[in-house]
């Protein structure tokens, strides 16, 4: 079935096959880690601080200004009242049908 190995093909397939299993669990022992871990979280935070449109808001101790505190109060009330009452959603057969609105 299979062809006959020499004893000294045999040996050296042995000797090879020694090497290559002592090798693959050398390379287990690899410490790549230190690497990875001086650069956790360097690309998130690199993402993040790139969103920040003005770093220094936070120490911006002046009120906001251009709108008054009734316009806001109202524009507040109109945005809750929106959630409170949805308008109602057409029927979605309707579309592309004439209805005469």
């Amino acid at each position: 079935m299979f062809p006959a190995i020499s004893s000294r093909a045999g040996a050296r397939l042995a000797r090879c096959l020694a090497v290559w299993l002592g090798v693959s669990l050398l390379s287990a022992c690899a410490a790549t880690t230190p690497d990875w871990d001086q650069r956790f979280g360097q690309a998130a935070r690199a993402t993040l601080a790139q969103q920040v449109l003005h770093p220094e808001a936070a120490r911006n101790a002046d009120p906001v200004a251009g709108m008054d505190g009734r316009a806001a109060n109202a524009a507040h009330a109109r945005y809750q009242k929106s959630f409170a009452e949805p308008k109602p959603q057409p029927a979605s057969f309707t579309i592309g049908v004439s209805g005469g609105q």
